[in-house]
């Protein structure tokens, strides 16, 4: 057979036009390959935006606090979110400079709860326990064992901030203490469960209730007509959660059905007003948690009325809980007030009793 020099090209530069193509190919999927893996590197050093957020909603709710002649401290917001004066305990970001202990740490059921009461002074002795150490705790208000306990303790957990063993969980919903289901639902989570309740006098609970609805309803009735079934008899309406609330005895009976008097501490909520050290160092102790937020943590503020937080190590500003603390109470009859703490007393003696300790509300 001839040599064809024809055939012979039509062998060889097809083959050779192959490898080319694949060549060409290769260079442009590997350049796609880097384009890719550059832009993923990129994002991965942007800032969390929804951390971002929350730190400036902090800020901007740790600013300014309405005055007046009657003050309220101990407001809780029916969203209950909450402030945040230390970023670096907040859930979002962990202990700095400590990659071992960040491994092992877990969401853990919470140890301990703030069960209650509205308006008793739950959002500041939340925070306050914030400043120590060996706290972890959510800052929204759960509300599992009453609006969502459907949902399981697995979304319960997954709520709760990440802790180390040697830290204690903690959470904080004021409706516990009222809710009749809550005690055996916490009781079957954990026996052991140790619970807290803030109150505070009845009758001034009552009305800072009331000043926290009318913020938000202002066409709402009178304190005084809300508060009588008839304002001829006098008959106080006790259907009125407000009302009801404040009759911490009969709440306290079902509690003591499924947990001893010794796993429940009772904070004073006026107390921790004027001697907070004092107060903490109670609840440190009844937790177990040693001493550590003292008496340098608090910074009284004259012009607001109620103390504030300060970090001891360093200048700078105090931080006060945030715009809605500081409600001016509505002025309210003086004769509806004596006939509130007239209903009030027996409940109040009862509760003296059981309890062991007298909160001079009479």
């Amino acid at each position: 057979m001839e040599y064809s020099p024809v055939l012979h090209s039509l062998h060889v530069v097809p083959s050779s036009y192959v490898r080319n193509k694949l060549l060409v190919f290769c260079i442009m999927l590997s350049l796609w390959v880097y384009m890719i893996y550059c832009c993923v590197g990129y994002c991965s050093t942007l800032p969390n935006p929804a951390y971002g957020s929350v730190n400036r909603g902090a800020e901007a709710d740790s600013q300014g606090s309405s005055l007046g002649a009657s003050r309220d401290l101990l407001e809780n917001d029916a969203d209950s979110r909450g402030d945040e004066w230390d970023d670096t305990r907040g859930e979002a970001r962990a202990p700095e400079g400590n990659a071992v202990l960040n491994e092992s740490e877990s969401k853990k059921l919470p140890r301990a709860i703030i069960i209650g009461v509205k308006k008793g002074g739950t959002r500041a002795l939340l925070e306050f326990l914030r400043l120590h150490p060996d706290i972890r705790a959510v800052g929204a208000e759960p509300h599992f064992f009453d609006r969502n306990y459907d949902r399981g303790l697995e979304w319960y957990r997954e709520l709760m901030p990440k802790s180390s063993e040697g830290q204690l969980t903690m959470e904080k919903t004021p409706s516990y203490y009222v809710t009749k289901e809550v005690p055996a639902r916490i009781y079957n989570m954990s026996k052991d469960t140790k619970l807290i309740v803030v109150v505070r006098d009845p009758v001034t609970r009552a009305i800072s209730d009331y000043t926290q609805t009318r913020s938000k309803k202002p066409d709402i009735p009178s304190f005084e007509s809300l508060t009588f079934k008839n304002t001829s008899t006098g008959l106080i309406d006790t259907t009125w959660s407000a009302i009801q609330i404040g009759m911490y005895a009969r709440h306290l009976e079902r509690w003591l059905q499924y947990f001893p008097m010794e796993q429940l501490l009772f904070v004073s909520g006026e107390r921790l007003i004027t001697d907070p050290a004092g107060e903490m160092a109670r609840v440190q102790d009844f937790l177990g948690l040693r001493r550590v937020v003292t008496g340098k943590h608090f910074h009284f503020n004259p012009a607001k009325g109620f103390p504030c937080l300060k970090r001891p190590e360093g200048n700078s500003k105090p931080h006060c809980l945030g715009k809605t603390k500081g409600r001016t109470h509505p002025n309210i009859d003086p004769e509806v007030a004596q006939r509130l703490r007239d209903f009030y007393k027996p409940f109040n003696s009862r509760f003296y009793q059981m309890t062991g300790h007298d909160f001079g509300w009479d």
